[in-house]
């Protein structure tokens, strides 16, 4: 492992911006800690569910207790995209907001990111999209306080915000520490009304999130640490969120494996799965958690044989007695765990999401264009992207059953 940082020839770093309070009714101690933020009058930037929920009013009245004004924000969608980010910067900048905070999933607290790079840069945050030839960010962004509702993003505590250009039909990245919440408030009790769908799409994410960065060419001690624990929790709790959603234990697990999974992220990238997930994002309107969730078998499935002693690993963190298997065996294990995990919690195939298997091959080449193919751990081209689509459709055989089964990789 350390001799593969060594071939990489590159400076590694570890920073969590963000500070971390969590606990049964953290959010009813919302005022007083984004009071000790400076910050008088707050954008509070959710979604039209989660505010017609009510999983909001704790937050609010937590805030206006402490004399914090509020302007709240529930334009959010599924895959936000720039323009909801421009109303959502000129709303801020028109009522002199001072402070943001993000109640909801990923959705939310990205806008509530990118909202953030617009007021203090002044620009729109397209141009700060993390890819050659775009600015990087300059300057941290307001007071932000993020609150989870779902349990999968992780985006909490990740130093990443992605949006949608729907011109482009493309999702882009823009990030790095000056993005990152200043604060997170991690509650279960705003989890317990979560739908079991949600949840499991959700938990299947974080699953992602820890399994691609732990077996990632970025990865590194401290990431590898936070990624085995929280696949360790998913493990053990997720089935337990899906079934029953007042297990307050289970919902607590669960909140603390999505943001370990965020952790695990560091300042760098994921996998294949969320390059596919990603760019199939940005063209069909399906939601992230169940789509990453849907690929991630077929993608260790391939990935397998790039990180065997990690694939044994992760194997164990599933709960799987992997004493007296080869090593090869152990890998597999990994790979069989997680597909009953997904079926288990009833995870819907891309078909049933709506993704056409016409595509295959536009959505293999966007895939193979994204940043985070550079992390997987299995070389991979756009035949392989390709493989992997066609197996998650059930187009080509499981490669789990024999040794001498292989996945066709294009040389060159």
């Amino acid at each position: 492992m350390f001799m593969r940082f060594e071939r990489m020839g590159r400076l590694k770093s570890f920073e969590v911006p963000t500070v971390l309070k969590h606990g049964i009714g953290a959010a009813k101690h919302t005022g007083e800690e984004v009071k000790n933020l400076g910050v008088s009058k707050v954008l509070l930037v959710t979604d039209p569910g989660v505010k017609k929920v009510g999983l909001i009013d704790p937050v609010v009245k937590s805030l206006k207790e402490a004399q914090i004004e509020v302007v709240i924000f529930d334009q959010v969608e599924p895959n936000p995209s720039v323009h909801v980010v421009e109303k959502g910067t000129s709303i801020y900048k028109s009522l002199s907001c001072d402070g943001l905070v993000a109640v909801g999933g990923g959705s939310s607290m990205d806008t509530a990111k990118a909202i953030g790079v617009e007021v203090v840069h002044g620009e729109p945050v397209l141009n700060y999209e993390a890819a050659e030839g775009k600015k990087p960010l300059e300057k941290r962004i307001p007071p932000l306080t993020t609150i989870p509702t779902t349990a999968g993003t992780g985006s909490e505590v990740t130093q990443w915000a992605v949006i949608t250009d729907p011109v482009r039909e493309f999702k882009f990245n823009t990030g790095g520490p000056l993005i990152a919440a200043h604060l997170t408030i991690i509650d279960p009790e705003l989890h317990v009304s979560m739908p079991a769908h949600i949840t499991a799409g959700t938990g299947v994410d974080a699953l992602s999130h820890a399994i691609e960065c732990y077996t990632c060419h970025y990865s590194q001690p401290i990431t590898d640490a936070v990624a085995l624990l929280a696949i360790e929790y998913v493990a053990k709790y997720l089935r337990r969120a899906v079934s029953n959603g007042k297990d307050i234990e289970a919902r607590y697990g669960m909140a603390q494996a999505a943001m370990l999974a965020g952790l695990s992220y560091g300042s760098e990238s994921a996998g294949a799965a969320h390059a596919m997930a990603q760019t199939l994002g940005g063209i069909h309107p399906v939601a992230h958690g169940p789509c990453v969730a849907a690929m991630l078998g077929p993608v260790m499935e391939y990935n397998w044989m790039g990180e065997p002693e990690k694939f044994a690993r992760i194997a164990q963190a599933m709960g799987v007695n992997i004493h007296g298997m080869s090593l090869e065996e152990a890998a597999k294990a990994a790979v069989t765990a997680v597909y009953q995990l997904v079926e288990d919690v009833e995870i819907p195939t891309l078909a049933e999401q709506g993704v056409p298997v016409e595509e295959i091959e536009r959505l293999a080449k966007e895939a193979f264009n994204d940043p985070q193919t550079v992390g997987n751990p299995r070389d991979i081209n756009v035949k392989g992207y390709e493989w992997i689509y066609r197996r998650c459709f059930n187009l080509e055989k499981p490669t789990l059953e024999t040794k001498t089964t292989k996945i066709p990789v294009e040389i060159g």
